[in-house]
């Protein structure tokens, strides 16, 4: 068997290339991407019909009393400072949570279910879970 050849390009998440891809992943990014809905379709209009989105975020609590802990402290100075800028008017797109999202994201910002539901993505489910991060699988 012989070994496949790889490429690397750049490209925005609304405007990347390519049709039926088996695995989409995206780590640490929907809580702060501009424009997540409109991502979050175009992955959709890429995935095979039996393809999966991997869909890797930080681990956060829903409510400010479930952040007050070492991590959550922690988490949030980062989201601070690398987060909620990335998802300012540095992008274009509708609301993002710019911040550590919990279920509950925010006023404007959507869930993570909700977002890859919105997509056209029919199955959702946490996969799996580690002390810093969530594993949401998204399946058309």
């Amino acid at each position: 068997m012989s070994p496949t050849a790889s490429t690397f390009t750049v490209a925005s998440a609304q405007t990347f290339v390519g049709a039926g891809y088996d695995l989409v992943t995206t780590f640490d990014w929907l809580h702060d991407m501009g424009g997540p809905m409109g991502a979050a379709r175009h992955i959709r209009e890429a995935i095979s019909q039996d393809g999966t989105w991997l869909i890797v975020e930080p681990k956060a609590g829903d409510t400010l009393i479930d952040n007050l802990n070492s991590l959550g402290r922690l988490a949030y100075s980062f989201s601070t400072f690398l987060c909620v800028p990335t998802a300012c008017p540095s992008q274009a797109g509708t609301p993002s949570a710019g911040r550590q999202a919990g279920r509950q994201a925010g006023r404007q910002a959507k869930e993570p279910r909700q977002v890859v539901t919105d997509a056209g993505f029919t199955r959702f489910r946490r996969a799996a879970e580690a002390p810093f991060n969530l594993v949401y699988e998204g399946r058309p």
